[in-house]
């Protein structure tokens, strides 16, 4: 059955009733009264059918909105649907109503024309029903024009002794001039009120069941019955969405078709509920809907009444957002704004203010732009940052241009660049000509300067920032302009001839602690993020041009313990970060990149977490943790798109390079070359990392003349912006390898003896080791790099790169080879090879296979225990090795040679070979171990 007769069999039985009285010649008026949508129309449609199935003659019509001032709208329906009326009978109805309707148009009197056609009209119907039961059935009577409603009166009054039956229908509420309608029909004696209410929840439990399984019905009936409300109309589109019962897009058309049934308040009071919000008063809805209170308490009843609201809200959420999509934009946007500025003068809390505001999608009053400001931040703290992003793109845009404005923007840029700095640049482009024209605060200059930096736009800057320095009236204070200084100098050392000895402002920037405890305007706008600005940039100098470790660690230690992870310091941060790790301090640094990474998982902050994740894949890089690094890098890659890194771009792509090319991967280390990267990356100190990665990677393929060719210029660039330090680029022992490669151990020695030389006071274990390793591979006779190994493996097992330390114990067991103490050289090669494999260095898992040489290809038949046939089994593994090369030919001393054993224990197994292979001389062996197919599995 279908939901809207379910629980209407009493009704229908009442109105069976009526027409059996009609029948019996004693006439009938019955009005249907019910909510938008309550079954109405299918009532009265089937209670239609079964009237024509007992031979009753059915004339119907339908009231409708856009016809009601039609004279005769209705009778003329009804007379149309009267199939039994003579041609002659009809025409001259018809002739009567055209008449009745001109004079009624031209007369004062308003329907006393009309009036005089209704008895003739009335009698015509009468007559038919002297051999036939007539059934008239009017849908929505209260949309009829006046004189078919005067009409259906005058006939209702003569059906008592008729067999005839009116049967009318009606909404719940009434407008003014229907009402006199109604009282008038209720006033007849033979007159009958049906009332039909809403599905109660056993109703749409019994609708359910006539679609779904028991099971699931008992699960979702209550539920079902809430979103619905219980209108046939919606349960019914709420089924056609599908078995889950889930609101869908006929629920949603469904929901628009009740309010456009209804009165229009009800659609303009339903668009007011959905902006405003629940829980609104009829006052608060009627002000921003434009009504009096009184319709607009009317129109929230109907929507009670029809299931769409449910004490004062929406009973789902698909209805409120069928009413929003459907509303047109620009009424939708009016009433945005209405309700901003209502809830604003009754004291609301900005947020709620702000959504409004930035919904409404056009540029807001002057009133609204603190508002906008405030909300914006308050929306950063309840991590609502998209919110937040779209209330400054707001008070941007509504701002005429000024200093007011370049603020804003200022704030704009520093919220999008968290999430996007690509999306940022077009922004920043305005910020820069803003710096150039004075019109930034002092506060945000150096966060301007910071976020143009890391987008590349280097040059630019400068040039603006030289504007105001050689400026003898700068718009800013001296020490807001000593700080962006600073800190450009320390990203970009080639600014530093630009921005030296320009002018007035070009004096000793004011320290920290003086800037927080003077007066007057300077210590005003010198805030705690201009402080973290200088000590980072300070810090990062001491490292790299002062080369002290220490002083460096305290200094960046200061700036990560004093200041909190925000906008506005987390590129400080960063560098301060980098600090530690120029200073040697793995350690430290990482235990302060994985405490700020846990301050900002929480937060919607893409380019925080791409930041400072690729200093951990840094210091996972100088651990000698490839695969780690690799994983970490990308994974810092793939929280912002490449645009957005800027300049940043070279450290992930160093890492990434660096840690390939030492696992092996060299195709995948080319597709990465080939990524473009920004030409202004190489004018930071960023970039000497891309250009030793770019070394080391040519260095591993055979380019030996370009991979020299980058060392060299990263010492030039390191010696020409006075950053020579080996724990940024340890150019200088680069070259040396490359010069190695190429066969010029001179020159090899000579930059390695030019690093030993040079009194870095930053160098710690990593680059103390690098260097005696270097120092060893261009020394002398044995004895001199067996001293030099063996402090190197010293110096590396106390620190923290595992990788530089394999390759110690790789080339210190080699050594050991050579003095001929085989044992020993076997234990360190073991050690170097397992210390290597934890690292993820397969080529230099490699170069240490047993039978292999640290620096050549692996020795013929190295690593291949697990290769070896199961015919073998017979011999154990050492055994097998020396069977294989003794039937190469390989004497004893070779085979000990290449498998770091003695040559006693060679003989040793040997003996047991020939035994467990039944032969007698070494001869036979390779027949033999061709029987077994373990020849062929070399």
């Amino acid at each position: 059955m279908s939901a809207r007769l379910i629980e209407r069999e009493k009704q229908l039985g009442t109105l069976n009733e009526l027409l059996g009285s009609a029948m019996r010649g004693r006439g009938r008026v019955a009005v249907i009264n019910g909510a938008v949508a309550s079954g109405k129309t299918s009532l009265l449609q089937q209670f239609t059918d079964e009237a024509l199935s007992a031979g009753a003659l059915v004339l119907e019509a339908s009231g409708s909105r856009s016809e009601r001032y039609l004279p005769f709208g209705i009778l003329r329906r009804i007379l149309d649907s009267a199939g039994h009326l003579s041609p002659e009978v009809h025409a001259y109805a018809a002739e009567l109503l055209d008449l009745a309707a001109e004079e009624t148009e031209q007369a004062a009197e308003g329907t006393e024309a009309g009036m005089r056609v209704m008895p003739h009209l009335s009698t015509a119907l009468l007559r038919l029903a002297r051999n036939r039961t007539i059934v008239i059935a009017v849908d929505d009577v209260h949309h009829g024009d006046e004189l078919s409603l005067h009409f259906l009166l005058c006939l209702a009054r003569r059906v008592r002794q008729a067999r005839v039956l009116i049967v009318l229908t009606e909404a719940v509420r009434l407008r003014p001039a229907q009402l006199a309608f109604h009282a008038e029909l209720q006033r007849q004696p033979n007159c009958t009120s049906l009332r039909l209410r809403l599905l109660t929840p056993d109703g749409t439990a019994g609708v359910l069941g006539d679609h779904l399984p028991e099971a699931t019905v008992r699960r979702l009936s209550a539920e079902i019955h809430q979103t619905t409300g219980g209108n046939p109309l919606l349960l019914e589109a709420l089924l056609e969405d599908g078995p889950a019962a889930a609101p869908g897009d006929t629920f949603r058309q469904a929901v628009l078709d009740c309010l456009h049934r209804g009165d229009p308040e009800m659609l303009t009071a339903a668009r007011g509920v959905a902006v405003l919000g629940d829980g609104c008063s009829a006052v608060q809805l009627g002000h921003i809907v434009d009504l009096h209170v009184k319709p607009t308490e009317q129109a929230l009843q109907d929507l009670e009444r029809c299931g769409v609201l449910h004490q004062g809200a929406f009973r789902s959420p698909a209805a409120r957002e069928a009413v929003l999509d459907a509303a047109p934009p620009a009424a939708l946007s009016a009433l945005h704004l209405r309700a901003a500025k209502l809830l604003h003068h009754e004291g609301a809390a900005c947020l709620d203010v702000a959504r409004h505001l930035v919904a409404a999608r056009k540029n807001v009053e002057e009133w609204a732009i603190p508002v906008l400001q405030e909300a914006a931040e308050y929306a950063l703290i309840d991590d609502k940052d998209e919110l937040a992003l779209r209330c400054w793109e707001l008070a941007v845009a509504s701002c005429p241009e000024g200093p007011r404005r370049a603020a804003l923007k200022s704030r704009l840029v520093s919220l999008v660049w968290r999430s996007s700095p690509a999306a940022a640049e077009s922004h920043l482009r305005q910020l820069c000509r803003e710096l150039a024209a004075g019109r930034l605060s002092d506060r945000d200059v150096i966060q301007a300067v910071s976020a143009l930096v890391w987008m590349g736009q280097i040059e630019g800057t400068g040039e603006a920032l030289r504007h105001q320095l050689v400026s003898a009236d700068p718009a800013y204070a001296p020490a807001t302009l000593a700080t962006a200084r600073t800190w450009l100098t320390a990203i970009s050392p080639p600014l530093a001839a630009l921005l030296t000895d320009t002018g007035p402002a070009a004096g000793p920037r004011p320290s920290a602690a003086d800037a927080r405890v003077a007066g007057g305007p300077a210590a005003a706008s010198y805030d705690a993020a201009d402080c973290a600005y200088v000590q980072a940039a300070e810090a990062v100098l001491t490292a790299l041009r002062e080369r002290r470790a220490d002083a460096a660690m305290s200094e960046a230690t200061q700036v990560l313990q004093r200041y909190h992870l925000g906008d506005r310091t987390v590129q400080p941060l960063v560098i301060a970060l980098l600090t530690l790790v120029y200073a040697g301090r793995l350690d430290l640094a990482l235990a302060w990149c994985e405490r700020l990474l846990g301050e900002c998982s929480a937060r919607n902050a893409p380019t925080w977490h791409a930041a400072l994740g690729v200093v951990r894949a840094e210091i996972a890089l100088r651990r000698g943790d490839l695969p780690g690094a690799a994983a970490q890098a990308r994974q810092a890659l793939s929280r912002i798109c490449t645009q957005s890194w800027g300049v940043g771009i070279a450290l992930p792509l160093s890492i990434l390079i660096e840690a390939e090319v030492q696992m092996g991967n060299h195709e995948e280390v080319m597709n990465l070359l080939e990524q473009p990267v920004p030409e202004a990356m190489f004018s930071t100190f960023l970039g000497l990392h891309y250009l030793r990665a770019r070394g080391r990677c040519h260095l591993a393929t055979g380019r030996y003349h370009g991979a020299l060719r980058d060392f060299l210029t990263c010492g030039e660039l390191m010696e020409a912006w006075d950053m020579d330090a080996v724990e940024l680029v340890p150019w200088r022992l680069d070259a040396a390898e490359a010069w190695l490669a190429l066969g010029n151990t001179g020159r090899a020695r000579e930059y390695a003896e030019q690093q030993s030389r040079r009194d870095t006071g930053i160098e710690g274990s990593r680059s103390r080791g690098a260097l005696l390793l270097m120092l060893a591979r261009t020394g002398g006779d044995l004895t001199y790099r067996l001293k030099r190994l063996t402090e190197a493996v010293e110096v590396l097992e106390g620190g923290e790169d595992r990788l530089q330390f394999a390759v110690a114990l790789g080339e210190l067991g080699q050594a050991y080879r050579a003095l001929g103490d085989f044992n020993r050289a076997r234990i360190l090669v073991r050690k170097a090879w397992h210390v290597a494999k934890s690292c993820g260095a397969e080529p230099l898992c490699r170069q240490f296979m047993p039978g292999g040489q640290a620096g050549a290809e692996p020795a013929e038949g190295a690593g291949r225990e697990a290769e070896l046939p199961k015919e073998t089994e017979v011999l154990s593994e050492a055994e097998a090795r020396v069977a294989l090369l003794a039937a190469r030919g390989h004497t004893n001393r070779e085979i000990a040679t290449k498998l770091y054993v003695t040559v006693s224990t060679v003989e040793q197994h040997l003996t047991r070979i020939y035994r467990k292979l039944h032969v007698k001389r070494r001869r036979d062996l390779p027949a033999r171990l061709s029987d077994l197919s373990l020849t062929g599995a070399a």
